[in-house]
């Protein structure tokens, strides 16, 4: 029996799983819940667990034979701080509280593809099974890589996916290079003087230095990124001031980036600060920038992809030609460290991630768990 027909046989229990995470959402690195059960169902296996790396993170050890090799499958946990609108039986219990991007989903991939692996043990080596938290710009990956995460379960190759609903249920969209692009956030404070709305003279207006350093800003991608690297900086908010009869004595600029390269966010992070200083400058004002880097590129180590894909094609059409997303994955700090491969795996038609109507498909549990446990049985096959 395939990988895929066995796990199908365990789908029924598989979905009623993803659909109590979808019914129980928490937030990033408050993931208490869901990773005591992601660990019982691990134990309940037989798998050896590590609870509360990186915070919240669970991380389940299986071995089998007598390999020394191991490999990394990861999955993340976290929900979205937004409401659902979604009508359905297992709709989110939890008000301002929603799995919007499909994690309940991966979560219960991983946790199909762990138990399959547990009771067949097809594999020589070492797997270890990676519940991340905190994906959703909350610095889940980080922290679990600054608890010394590869240190304490070495790989030689991690593995990860994500739901895409453009794509047809089963298919799945598989790069060998960049897949999606990195991510920061700013802020730029801006002093000026404050004075009466009736008094601009005698005042330094932060208001309108933010103004012009919003504009100016405009000119970092089409005058200092290379045309042929694709770049995103986009100013989503400009605060200053309580009062119609008040000139602030601050204003705060904030937005996003976003870029394909660790080089082309070195370039966007220098020309904020000096395009904010120089601008501020010229009004009498001052400026500061503040930056954060969220997410890393999302970058695939060519010959862990091909392998991946290779998996892929047993379970369903493969297609090489998605275009990188301009959205972020903080996977992308682990494959800093370790090489390895990102996927997507379509779930049919419906609303994309994000969105309040959102929901995951789980007719493709089965097709998820079988890459994970697909690449396992390649990558750490028995002699």
């Amino acid at each position: 029996m395939s990988a895929l027909d066995a796990i199908r046989t365990q789908h029924a229990a598989l979905t009623e799983i993803r659909r109590d995470f979808h019914a129980h959402p928490e937030l990033g690195m408050e993931e208490h819940r869901t990773a005591e059960r992601v660990a019982a169902l691990l134990e309940g296996w037989g798998i050896e667990v590590h609870r509360g790396v990186g915070r919240t993170g669970v991380v389940g050890v299986l071995r089998s034979g007598r390999g020394n090799r191991a490999i990394g499958l990861r999955a993340d946990m976290d929900a979205l701080p937004m409401q659902e609108l979604a009508e359905i039986p297992y709709a989110s219990t939890i008000a301002g509280k929603m799995h919007a991007c499909g994690h309940d989903g991966h979560t219960t991939m991983l946790l199909g593809a762990a138990q399959y692996l547990a009771q067949t043990k097809n594999f020589d080596g070492t797997v270890h099974f990676i519940f991340q938290p905190g994906e959703e710009g909350c610095g889940g990956a980080l922290a679990m890589l600054e608890d010394r995460l590869f240190e304490r379960f070495p790989c030689e190759a991690i593995f990860g996916m994500h739901n895409r609903p453009s794509l047809p249920l089963g298919h799945f969209g598989v790069k060998r290079e960049t897949v999606s692009a990195g991510g920061a956030f700013f802020d730029i404070l801006i002093e000026g003087k404050g004075a009466h709305g009736a008094r601009p003279e005698v005042s330094i207006d932060p208001v309108l230095t933010a103004c012009h350093v919003t504009t100016a800003i405009q000119s970092i991608v089409s005058r200092t990124v290379d045309p042929r690297d694709s770049a995103v900086v986009s100013v989503t908010k400009v605060v200053g001031g309580d009062a119609y009869n008040v000139i602030p004595h601050t204003a705060t600029i904030s937005g996003t980036a976003r870029f394909f390269s660790r080089k082309v966010a070195e370039q966007i992070e220098a020309g904020l600060g000096r395009i904010a200083e120089g601008v501020a400058a010229g009004f009498g004002a001052k400026a500061k920038l503040d930056w954060r880097l969220i997410f890393a590129p999302t970058i695939n180590d060519a010959t862990q992809a091909d392998a991946f894909a290779e998996v892929a094609a047993a379970l369903g059409p493969v297609n090489f030609d998605l275009p990188p997303g301009m959205g972020s994955e903080d996977f992308s700090f682990m494959m800093e460290k370790v090489p390895g491969a990102y996927i997507h795996l379509g779930i049919g038609p419906g609303e994309m991630p994000h969105h309040p109507r959102y929901q995951f498909n789980d007719e493709a549990i089965p097709f998820g768990a079988a890459a994970y446990a697909g690449i396992v049985e390649k990558v750490l096959h028995k002699p």
